[in-house]
């Protein structure tokens, strides 16, 4: 004999992690929320070797795109309000989990193939689906970038019922977020860049200061009296625009 209430939060669905396909409008609620996730993030520094240095001299490149990491369960055997998905899918694997494993009717792949295939190229957008992931707070954007599928159990007539899936994605960024809130070049800043061959200093004023002109401040920074005679692995100062 049960005493006391009904539990309320065994009766309530519980909030889903949802993966937006952000060019068709599609959506696909997960049947089991993660148990955890990694947020990745990489910055790029380029280290320049001097002669008769103990040290080189560290330079930021880059910024590096985030990545999202975590596992999705998928069971088509259990049932409960812990299950997500639609209304349908509910219904379909609970009248499936009363069934004695000779007569599993749903193959798992029917759900893991629906995130999986998020990694085929679109023919209109010439790439994968861009993505956009809901889960609380956890509002990320991106695309796929890997997923493995494992396979863990299966019926008497070798279904799989039972998978999990390690997905990661890479956030994806517009340009104009990209250059509004930080330019690719900033003049205000002294760098250090290394000759390459095919270089020149018109070139490289471009590069840094969106101006062919400017070539003039890094010859004069660097002593070079003729601007044609560069030697590639000759480190420059490239010195910073003042207003």
């Amino acid at each position: 004999m049960v005493v006391g209430g009904v539990n309320a939060n065994g009766m309530a669905h519980l909030e889903k992690m949802t993966i937006h396909n952000l060019d068709s409008g599609d959506s696909i609620e997960v049947l089991y929320n993660p148990a955890s996730y990694i947020q990745r993030r990489e910055v790029t520094y380029a280290q320049t070797s001097l002669l008769n240095s103990d040290a080189p001299i560290v330079q930021f490149q880059c910024g590096g795109a985030e990545s999202l990491t975590f596992e999705l369960f998928f069971d088509t055997t259990s049932a409960g309000m812990e299950v997500g998905g639609g209304l349908f899918d509910r219904l379909k694997i609970t009248a499936n989990s009363v069934l004695p494993t000779t007569s599993n009717l749903v193959d798992v792949r029917d759900y893991t193939s629906k995130i999986y295939d998020l990694m085929s190229v679109d023919e209109d957008e010439h790439r994968p689906p861009e993505l956009g992931i809901e889960w609380s707070s956890l509002q990320f954007k991106g695309f796929l970038a890997s997923c493995t599928q494992r396979f863990v159990k299966f019926s008497e007539d070798g279904t799989p019922i039972r998978a999990t899936l390690e997905c990661t994605f890479i956030e994806s960024r517009d340009l104009d977020e990209i250059f509004g809130k930080s330019p690719l070049q900033s003049p205000d800043t002294t760098k250090y860049r290394t000759v390459h061959q095919g270089d020149a200093l018109w070139s490289m004023a471009v590069s840094e200061y969106g101006e062919a002109a400017q070539w003039r401040q890094i010859a004069l920074a660097n002593g070079i009296d003729n601007p044609r005679r560069l030697r590639t692995g000759d480190l420059f100062v490239v010195p910073a625009l003042l207003d």
